[in-house]
């Protein structure tokens, strides 16, 4: 059984024993199962910053290196920031709709955030001073933010540093990539560690929260599976369109091209495994076989163009648990945070990045963080449209690197 489904398995167990014990029993009860999630959700947090540093660093050093191999590397680096640009605008253009338009249960809503450990946001909008915001993005001192746990300047700092690094010679560029490299994967070790525990460390968190608010809460989740699913489903919609004009193929001939890969996401959740079945869906395109070579390796490596739709959709529905409303100053946040994310957590399970992915947004935009390891025990269903909208952005972005000129016609042939 996979550690996600054990995840799952757990969070269903608590809510239900939680909200199944009489009010005599679940009294007493509460302290210890609070006790024993926030030791388990301290662990991962204490994770975050250095595993973040060394993802972002090595992401950063490797994606710059490898767009140093060529004009079509370049370009494609280009494509795939312009993308995932479209995917974070795409995300804080739909959610907040749907969101207004279909909200979360109030009552279920209200019971988590009374059981969430986590301080309450104020109700509303959070006003942020732009001169202190650009003043926050580069610390004066790294240390201070590093003991805050501000994530926003700990990012800057990294991104610059890691292509600093970059204009350095081979032999020093090396080491500090190699120090980094070890950095993600000893922290990797110790998340390996925590997880181990983690279905004990979901049912306690989910005990408390079934205590407090009772069998609401699996509505509450399931509103929430459901948003994630819709604005990943409208934005895997939006890449057929793109493919189709900024590619030039035929809708339907895209669409059968990309359906072998979009099967083995789905049965293996992995990018990388539906490599091969994405290389055949570009042949079966025509598409030049030089720009498969460069573009297709690339994008299943560093490109993710669900991560930043998904994981801003994630921090927009806690901060609509909360009953709080966001300035453009914190969609901006959002935006640069969830790119940095959609670097530097690529290639890596997503229960394993989905804290270190969310919470750089979560600080930007001012969200409590303590309903996202809830939110992390339901990831099941939403991470398989994560891979699923990224093999089919992987053959719409090489569609596109390899267009035809814009003399020849639009073949709209199946």
């Amino acid at each position: 059984m996979s550690l996600t489904l054990r995840i799952l398995l757990a969070l269903i167990a608590g809510l239900v024993v939680g909200a199944a014990l009489p009010a005599a029993m679940g009294a007493p009860l509460l302290p210890i199962s609070d006790a024993i999630g926030n030791l388990w959700l301290q662990g991962l947090q204490m994770t975050i910053i250095p595993l973040i540093a060394g993802l972002l660093f090595t992401g950063i050093a490797q994606s710059v290196g490898q767009a140093g191999g060529g004009r079509v590397a370049g370009r494609a680096l280009l494509a795939f920031f312009g993308l995932l640009v479209f995917s974070a605008c795409w995300s804080m253009l739909f959610v907040p709709l749907l969101l207004d338009w279909w909200p979360a249960p109030a009552e279920a809503a209200a019971a988590i955030i009374r059981s969430s450990t986590g301080k309450a946001a104020a109700v509303g909008e959070i006003n942020v001073d732009i001169g202190k915001w650009l003043l926050s993005l580069v610390p004066a001192n790294i240390f201070e933010v590093l003991a805050k746990g501000d994530m926003l300047p700990v990012v800057t700092f990294v991104s610059i540093f890691a292509l600093a690094a970059t204009r350095l010679d081979a032999a020093r560029r090396g080491l500090l990539v190699s120090m980094f490299d070890a950095i993600k994967d000893a922290m990797l070790v110790v998340v390996g560690w925590i997880f181990l525990v983690a279905p004990l460390g979901v049912f306690a968190l989910a005990t408390s929260v079934g205590i407090k608010a009772g069998l609401g809460a699996f509505g509450l989740l399931g509103h929430y599976i459901a948003v994630l699913v819709a604005v990943q489903v409208g934005l895997i919609a939006l890449v057929y369109p793109l493919a189709a004009v900024l590619g030039r193929v035929s809708p339907l001939a895209f669409a059968r091209a990309a359906l072998p890969a979009q099967a083995v996401a789905l049965s293996t959740q992995s990018s990388i495994a539906s490599l091969p079945a994405i290389f055949d869906g570009a042949e079966r395109l025509g598409l030049p076989e030089a720009t498969i070579r460069v573009v297709l390796p690339l994008a299943v490596s560093i490109f993710r163009i669900t991560s930043p739709c998904a994981n801003i959709a994630v921090v927009l529905y806690c901060g609509h648990l909360y009953g709080m409303d966001h300035t453009a100053l914190a969609f901006v946040g959002a935006l640069l945070a969830s790119l940095v994310a959609a670097v530097s957590t690529g290639g890596l399970p997503g229960s394993i990045t989905f804290l270190a992915a969310c919470v750089p947004i979560a600080n930007a935009m001012g969200v409590p963080i303590a309903v996202l390891p809830l939110l992390l025990a339901v990831e099941l269903v939403p991470d398989l449209f994560r891979t699923l909208g990224n093999v089919t952005a992987d053959l719409a972005v090489t569609a596109i690197l390899a267009r035809k000129p814009a003399t020849q016609p639009l073949d709209l042939r199946a």
